[in-house]
């Protein structure tokens, strides 16, 4: 009996339980061709996978051993002959020179112009500006007076006069466009009955049923060329259709379609088949390679490292101990014991040389002891002493 309570089961939807894809049936024809395509093609793919594989592995060597280091040095040489002096050049020489330019510049153009914009041009500017300003003003005035002379005789001499000469034009034009409104009136009158009324009259009764017999015999001429033409196309497609079209028709249906299948169906195989011998012959080239190189690892590898181990490591370590560790003791001591004998004739080379001097020039006299202004390290500091150097007695 269960005690403990289980989670309730819940129920599956149907559209979330995985169906199984179902296979398209195959025919005799796929699978008698599927197997002997696939025999053919996997003796074909093997030694070119195998060739393949080989090629990857020396390439990634060559890579990794050659080409890469090579890259590498190549890239040092080219940073050190062509970027590293052109940037020593730019930094070193280059930005000093422009900055030493600059500065120069500045100095000689930048500082002088300003100088004399500042205490030449800005003071003559300045005169020239109210030599200026006193000629306007003058002008001005000058202006003012000759116009208020102008609006007086326009006021009185121009308009007055002016007003007179426009109502004598006025009455000249009114009687001038009397006449000439007669006149237009007269021609209009008479271009309407002698152009404009027989013009109407012979375009209604005259042109008028012209036009429309024209236009009935025209579309006549067209229906009739139209069926012509409809005869003849409806001869040549019928013609065409029945000796080109239901022909290649024919032969597309009943020759082409199944042999591209049959071809589809073998190219795809084909090109399972070659899918296939790839990926097994991947799987021989891997086994193949293992074996070579566990070969390649029990006939080299594995004899050089136990004659390592084995010959080379104990006898490595009775030459460090029976040979290289006396003769190196018997080394310090040797270089030990030169090193003392240097040291002591130096000492005596010396004292000798100091003889020597003392004998000629006597023997130099001792330094005085100079009075320390600072107090020591000793001393405390009270209220009757001081400890500076100024007031320190």
């Amino acid at each position: 009996m269960d005690l403990e309570k289980r989670p309730a089961q819940q129920p599956v939807e149907p559209s979330a339980r995985q169906t199984p894809e179902r296979q398209t049936p195959e025919g005799c024809l796929t699978v008698a061709i599927r197997v002997p395509v696939r025999i053919v093609v996997l003796v074909l793919v093997v030694p070119v996978r195998m060739v393949w594989d080989a090629l990857v592995v020396g390439g990634r060597f060559l890579m990794d051993a050659v080409l890469r280091p090579v890259g590498r040095a190549l890239l040092w040489v080219g940073r050190a002959v062509f970027v590293w002096p052109w940037v020593a050049l730019w930094r070193y020489v280059v930005v000093p020179v422009a900055k030493g330019l600059g500065w120069l510049g500045y100095r000689v153009l930048v500082v002088p112009v300003v100088w004399v914009y500042r205490y030449v041009l800005t003071p003559v500017g300045q005169a020239i500006a109210w030599a200026a300003a006193g000629v306007w003003a003058g002008v001005v005035w000058v202006a003012t007076g000759v116009g208020a002379a102008l609006v007086w005789l326009y006021r009185w001499t121009l308009a007055p006069l002016g007003r007179g000469i426009a109502w004598l034009a006025r009455g000249i034009g009114a009687g001038i466009a009397a006449v000439a409104v007669a006149l237009f009136t007269a021609v209009v009158w008479l271009v309407r009955y002698l152009l404009v009324v027989p013009a109407v009259w012979l375009y209604r009764y005259v042109l008028t049923p012209v036009g429309h017999a024209i236009a009935w015999v025209a579309r006549g001429v067209v229906w009739l060329v139209r069926m012509i033409f409809t005869g003849l196309w409806l001869g040549i497609y019928w013609t065409l259709r029945v000796l080109l079209v239901l022909p290649a028709l024919a032969v597309w249906r009943w020759v082409l379609t199944p042999v591209g299948r049959v071809l589809a169906v073998v190219g795809r195989e084909i090109w399972d088949a070659l899918g296939h011998a790839w990926r097994v012959a991947g799987r021989i080239s891997l086994a193949v390679g293992r074996f070579l190189a566990n070969l390649f690892r029990w006939i080299f590898v594995e004899p050089t490292r136990w004659v390592y181990r084995t010959v080379l490591t104990p006898a490595g370590h009775f030459v460090r101990d029976a040979v290289w560790k006396p003769v190196a003791a018997v080394a310090s001591t040797v270089g030990r014991t030169t090193r003392q004998a240097l040291a002591t004739a130096r000492e005596s080379v010396r004292q000798a040389r100091a003889s020597v001097r003392w004998a000629l020039f006597g023997q130099p006299g001792e330094p005085k002891p100079v009075a320390r202004r600072e107090p020591g390290a000793a001393e405390t500091r009270t209220l009757g002493s001081s400890t500076t150097a100024l007031t320190k007695d």
